[in-house]
């Protein structure tokens, strides 16, 4: 179960054209008012409008991972390279199947099979060999587990891994909440503002959004390990923040 710690941050006011020290300014709406013979009049309306930001932001337990791995082998021929790579990339994936990972789970992002050359001073370079380079994108869904999953694929034949990265099964119910806070934010400074000023707010006449789903963990505390000799894991937390921007129309 995903846990979620909200914190919201303060608003900022965004001024617009006129004084720094009024978080609101005056704009004029043009109106018409028009006669029976179909003349009309123009009538300039003022408008007093207030331009705020806020951010909602929400910490949350990952409860998912991506390991990206990978095998290099060299030998003398290509045909060489990529039998010994084909090989122990199928023990990994035997390894994988035993550790109950579903195919739809497992991705080769990268498959390389490149020359190898030794560069001897003043003098042509020379063929030392191929290299082969198969590197799989892993999804592991029990965090638990993370710490053997990684030894069992090295003792398989894994050479390289590239990274972790740490996500949520489902995250958009943790920005709906970001959403919520900022929001939040955002009506009651806009509120406040208003009131300072001798005014209420009448509507919300724009909004919009940025930011969401940020995989930056912030490494807090260990997986729990019935690993003892695993490889440890910090899971530690997600960011998810949401900034949203809106212009309120002010009345008396």
């Amino acid at each position: 179960m995903t846990k979620l710690n909200i914190t919201t941050l303060s608003a900022v006011a965004v001024l617009m054209a006129g004084s720094a020290a009024l978080p609101a300014a005056a704009q004029t709406a043009p109106t018409f008012n028009c006669n029976k013979d179909a003349s009309c009049l123009f009538t300039p309306q003022a408008t007093t409008t207030l331009n705020l930001s806020a951010q909602g932001e929400v910490k949350a337990t990952p409860d998912t991972a991506s390991i990206n791995f990978g095998v290099m082998t060299e030998a003398k021929t290509a045909e060489e390279a990529m039998k010994l790579n084909r090989d122990r990339m199928n023990a990994v994936f035997a390894a994988l199947k035993k550790l109950g990972i579903a195919d739809k789970n497992i991705q080769t992002s990268n498959l390389n099979l490149n020359a190898q050359y030794d560069y001897p001073q003043n003098a042509p370079a020379v063929l030392r060999g191929y290299q082969a380079s198969n590197r799989v994108t892993v999804k592991v869904d029990d965090l638990n587990r993370l710490g053997t999953s990684i030894d069992a694929v090295v003792k398989a034949g894994i050479n390289q891994i590239d990274g972790i990265n740490f996500g949520l099964k489902d995250s958009q119910s943790a920005e709906d909440t970001a959403r919520k806070a900022a929001v939040a934010a955002l009506t009651q400074r806009a509120n406040l503002y208003a009131s300072a000023m001798g005014y209420k707010v009448k509507r919300i006449v724009t909004l919009s959004e940025s930011g969401g789903y940020a995989p930056q963990p912030v490494y807090k505390t260990m997986a729990r390990a019935e690993m003892m000799d695993a490889t440890p894991i910090a899971a530690g937390e997600l960011n998810i923040a949401i900034n949203v921007s809106a212009e309120f129309e002010l009345e008396k």
